[in-house]
């Protein structure tokens, strides 16, 4: 008896490559359905319009890539080990499969982020809740969160969509770069 196959899960896949590959215009609900191997009326019994199968697949991204990040992180570390912990395990997590950081790069750059973000924070986010740690916290420069994160994930994400592909001690390199980038002088 062959597996039952998860056409939800096969359906957000396949929005996840096409919009990695193609952007967000050439990733119809259509097509998706072509790519995820069902028919369109399926895809839309899952999602019932393209924003919700959107909005469904960068939830999934990003509490795949929060699990991936903390599964084993230390709370009692320090900010910068913590910091180095968070991004370079996020670096690991999107460099495996690229087209999740060329998606996160399309949906940052689309008119679906704000909604997608409000979702995210309205649903819990585990990366932002363990950069929002007091001590951490207090270290940051005062600018808006979106800065910081441009500063410091924004900048792994871009790299990763862009193919660069950095060794461990140019990724050392570059948390050390974005640590400086979005904390106050010592």
């Amino acid at each position: 008896m062959t597996p039952a196959v998860d056409r939800p899960a096969a359906i957000r896949k396949a929005l996840r490559d096409l919009v990695a590959a193609r952007g967000f215009h050439g990733a119809s609900m259509g097509a998706v359905a072509k790519e995820a191997g069902v028919a369109t009326g399926t895809a839309y019994v899952h999602y019932e319009s393209k924003e919700e199968l959107v909005y469904a697949t960068y939830l999934e991204l990003k509490a795949q890539l929060g699990a991936a990040v903390l599964a084993d992180f230390d709370p009692s570390a320090g900010p910068k080990e913590a910091w180095r912990h968070i991004l370079t395990r996020a670096y690991e997590h999107l460099s495996e499969e690229p087209e999740r950081a060329r998606f996160l790069s399309q949906l940052e750059e689309s008119p679906y982020y704000e909604e997608a973000h409000s979702r995210l924070m309205a649903s819990g986010d585990p990366l932002v809740e363990a950069a929002g740690a007091e001590d951490f916290a207090k270290l940051l420069v005062p600018l808006p969160a979106e800065v910081i994160y441009a500063l410091s994930f924004g900048v792994a994400v871009r790299l990763i969509a862009a193919g660069v592909s950095l060794k461990p001690e140019e990724v050392d390199l570059l948390v050390d770069a974005t640590w400086r980038a979005v904390t106050k002088p010592a």
